[in-house]
């Protein structure tokens, strides 16, 4: 009986920081001085028409997000829905698990600076490749890990990195990542784009997404922009 609770603390403890959970919701916490701890960031319209897109999916999209605008000739990311069928779906509908969309990014690059190849190995180097519909306490098809490709050239940087990764072994358990064609992105609602950098304080980015970058990060010093948070 103690064996029984203690499983299902661990379970509701998990489930309190999930993306599931109600702490991902248009909402600002309150400091214990009675401030709100979200930070307002005011960003100028920008023309992104001469970089190229990447797409991604690799669990709660503010985790995925942060990363990758973390890197270097990396101009912006963008949280958003991708590889399902089901027309403008929403944040309700795909975090309850009622379509086949994942939460995903889109990232505008600069070539010149950073490969689409580079971009891959951030995608693998910042997740668990091997965690099969979910990534750490989201669990589900809608956080399911997915590198989407445009043309030929990029299904094969992709399958290429992953052939890499498997022969020497890197993971002692299959890659279970989807290599998908990329057919159609839709942009999230205002409030979860840079949602990491403007809810600090939020219990989930706190617990997941602040400890998921700081890993990435750490592990690719080379591959960061200067003075990232």
């Amino acid at each position: 009986m103690k064996l029984i609770k203690l499983n299902s603390l661990l379970f509701l403890c998990l489930f309190s920081i999930s993306c599931q959970s109600s702490t991902k919701k248009q909402t600002s916490t309150v400091a214990t001085d009675g401030t709100s701890s979200k930070v307002e960031l005011k960003k100028t319209p920008q023309d992104l028409s001469k970089y190229e897109t990447a797409y991604f999916a690799s669990g709660c999209f503010w985790c995925v997000e942060a990363v990758f605008e973390s890197v270097k000739g990396v101009k912006e990311a963008v949280s958003g829905y991708s590889g399902g069928t089901e027309k403008n779906p929403t944040y309700q509908q795909v975090g309850a698990g009622n379509t086949s969309h994942a939460e995903a990014v889109m990232v505008y690059y600069d070539p010149k600076i950073v490969s689409f190849e580079t971009l891959v190995r951030v995608f693998f180097g910042s997740q668990d490749p091997t965690q099969y519909n979910g990534q750490g306490p989201d669990i589900g098809a809608q956080y399911r890990s997915i590198a989407f490709y445009k043309n030929d050239e990029e299904k094969e940087i992709i399958e290429r990195y992953i052939k890499q990764l498997e022969d020497k072994e890197i993971y002692s358990k299959p890659i279970v990542t989807q290599v998908a064609p990329f057919d159609k992105f839709w942009k999230a609602e205002d409030y979860h784009q840079d949602y990491e950098k403007r809810n600090p304080n939020n219990p989930y980015v706190k617990n997941v997404s602040i400890p998921r970058l700081k890993r990435f990060q750490e592990k690719y010093p080379e591959l960061l922009k200067d003075n990232v948070h």
